[in-house]
This record gives C-alpha cells, structure tokens and sequence, in this order.
C-alpha cells in the first residue's frame, strides 16, 4: 500500500494545480521556453513554433501540451517558474 493506507494517492503536482494561474500570469515566457528547450522537454521545432505565438497565454498552453503526463518534464518546468516568476511562485506555492 506503499504507506498511503491502500488509498488512492491523492497528490496533485503543482504544475497542474496552478494550471490556469500559470497560462494566466507567467510573464518570462522566454527564458521558461530557453530552459525547457536546454533540458530536451520540447525540441527546436516545437521550440520555434511556439515562440511565434503571440500571446504569453498561447505560449504557455502550448508548453502545457508539451509536458504532457510526464512528471520529469513538470518538475523541470517548476523548477523553471520557481527559478524565472519567483514571485508568482512563491504566491501560488501559498494557496
């Protein structure tokens, strides 16, 4: 039961509890897309496509589309908003 009492596990990373803050409120959409492109959780075309878009909002949507239900691919892109929206982060991080 691996210590949760056979109940199901009912933890909810903070990417996907966050999901309509973030592709509201990310601002430094750049560096997020620099880093998740550096780290190979999008690759350069996926990269380019989505740095033509024109609002932040559709860039991170489409980051969304990218992380899919890979959990290394979402701690890296927490790790990026906590690192590039310090603030917003550290807001969500209280709710």
């Amino acid at each position: 039961n691996a210590g949760n009492g056979g109940k199901p596990n009912c933890f909810m990373h903070f990417v996907d509890k966050h999901e309509l803050e973030l592709i509201n409120r990310v601002s430094n959409v750049d560096k997020i897309l620099d880093g998740l492109h550096k780290q190979q959780v999008i690759d350069r075309e996926k990269y380019m496509a989505i740095r033509k878009m024109t609002t932040s909002c559709d860039q991170i949507r489409a980051v969304y589309d990218s992380l899919q239900s890979s959990i290394k691919c979402k701690d890296i892109f927490y790790e990026l908003v906590k690192k590039h929206e310090k603030f917003l982060f550290e807001k969500l991080e209280k709710l």
